[in-house]
């Protein structure tokens, strides 16, 4: 390893050492007593890394023959991971005290996993691919079961973990095809010899790797794990799984598709407009009966995610681009979504059950209009930024021939914005129930209004740099 090797993975070095450096401090301390400092610390460091990141772009440089990828597309990637990790992490702090989850080893498991998203959406080699994805699946699996006496968060951890064993098996099994076929395991070498055509079995390669990437973004027909999990898991750890990870295998997802199959659009675009289309439907419609706010996410979460694969369906820097913005936008509602969750309970427990919002209007009417606001912006209403993000893609996908795509995305939005606005009509004209209180520390107040408000800014996008900073990643990924 050279100076420049290390110069260029020293944000994820930085960030392990501290995971290392915060486990000893737990084990040898007061371990339960030292969450809160513990959670306050790792925030702390994952918005200075993302300050990092985000202000010592330096082009496109690669470390250790080009197994790791520094490059706007990564940065940006990066960036939106770190600061979405943060936020959930101070957000959901008086929720697990309260609930008497605050244990030590959360934001130590959460830093590990952000270390392997942050090797994902770098990753310039097979190998690096799967050891970043296996670091970020292995502390998602624990987290998932933290609640220890509950069957249901055990259940939602056993089966992310049975389930995400099997992808891992598909993602290696492609990856062996692959390089059976390539005689190589770098992006770059791969990409190389798809010049002579795509031999069968490298196509099959790239298959199975796509439908491993599918379960990690939750994509359809691989969206099983997901309302389970969302809804066995403490909302915390649900609130993490909808924003920081989603990002990071989109990324990857995004990464592999260009960078080792960059000259094979046609082969892999049938796939990925195959899932997105399914995806879109599966999560607009199976959402509709649903009855616990959680599991109304989870749906909502592989709709939104047919969405972004839309943009990456392309196959253009302009899908790239969309899909970008459209992941930046995704993690801001969402954050903000789950500020709100987190935050009901009556008689001291956690409510989760739709109807629980019947008439929350009368007794928290700005905390009603903020949430009407986030579900109109999901539904992609407009002028908030959720209609944006969808237009982005929309257009995207019928700039690259795609309008059937397109249509049917369309379709399926309208679809999609019934149990939306079902929300809304509970918590406007429900019936009079058993009250339900919306419980927010202070922090949690101050991230949520700064969501809501950014989701309700709607054309003003632009003046958050995030359009032109996705334009200048798609740039640096499709060349």
């Amino acid at each position: 390893m050279t100076g420049t090797d290390f110069n260029i993975i020293l944000p994820e070095v930085v960030l392990s050492l501290y995971a290392m450096a915060a486990l000893l401090f737990g084990v040898y301390t007061s371990k339960d007593k030292a969450t809160g400092i513990l959670t306050w610390a790792t925030a702390a460091v994952l918005v200075a890394l993302a300050v990092w990141i985000g202000l010592n772009g330096q082009g496109a440089r690669t470390a250790f023959g080009g197994m790791f990828n520094d490059d706007p597309f990564a940065r940006f990637a990066k960036v939106t991971v770190l600061l979405s990790a943060a936020a959930v992490l101070v957000m959901s702090q008086d929720y697990m005290a309260r609930r008497g989850l605050a244990r030590f080893e959360y934001p130590i498991l959460v830093a590990l996993a952000t270390v392997g998203m942050m090797m994902m959406v770098s990753a310039g080699d097979l190998m690096a691919l799967y050891v970043g994805l296996e670091l970020q699946s292995l502390a998602l699996y624990v987290v998932a079961s933290i609640r220890r006496d509950s069957a249901k968060s055990t259940e939602a951890g056993l089966k992310y973990f049975v389930l995400g064993s099997m992808s891992s098996g598909l993602l290696l099994y492609g990856a062996s095809l692959t390089y059976g076929y390539a005689g190589t395991t770098l992006f770059s070498g791969i990409i190389s010899t798809l010049g002579h055509g795509m031999p069968l079995g490298l196509l099959f390669g790239l298959v199975f790797m796509l439908s491993a990437l599918a379960f990690k973004v939750s994509a359809a027909p691989f969206h099983m794990w997901t309302p389970d999990v969302y809804e066995g898991s403490p909302t915390p750890v649900t609130a993490f799984f909808a924003t920081a990870p989603k990002v990071a295998a989109m990324a990857l997802f995004a990464r592999l598709a260009h960078d080792a199959f960059g000259a094979a659009v046609k082969d892999w675009q049938q796939v990925v407009a195959v899932m997105a289309l399914l995806s879109m439907f599966v999560g607009a419609v199976a959402a509709i009966g649903q009855k616990d706010i959680k599991r109304l996410m989870a749906y909502s979460s592989i709709a939104h995610m047919g969405y972004a694969l839309l943009g990456l369906a392309s196959g253009t820097a302009a899908g790239v681009q969309s899909m970008l913005i459209y992941m930046a936008i995704y993690v801001a509602m969402n954050i903000a979504s789950f500020g709100f969750i987190l935050s009901l309970e009556r008689d001291g427990k956690p409510v989760t059950d739709i109807a629980a919002l019947n008439q929350l209007s009368r007794k928290e009417p700005l905390k009603a209009m903020a949430v009407l606001v986030l579900m109109f912006s999901l539904a992609g209403v407009p002028p908030f930024l959720g209609f944006f993000a969808k237009y982005a893609v929309l257009t995207a996908a019928v700039q690259a021939g795609l309008t059937w795509l397109a249509i049917a995305g369309v379709v399926a939005s309208v679809i999609g914005a019934f149990y939306y606005l079902r929300i809304v009509y509970f918590m406007y004209f429900g019936q009079e129930a058993e009250g339900v209180v919306s419980r927010m520390a202070a922090v949690q107040w101050v991230i949520f209004v700064a969501m809501v408000a950014f989701v309700a800014a709607g054309a003003a996008v632009q003046m958050f740099g995030i359009e032109g900073a996705a334009a200048v990643a798609a740039e640096a990924l499709v060349r």
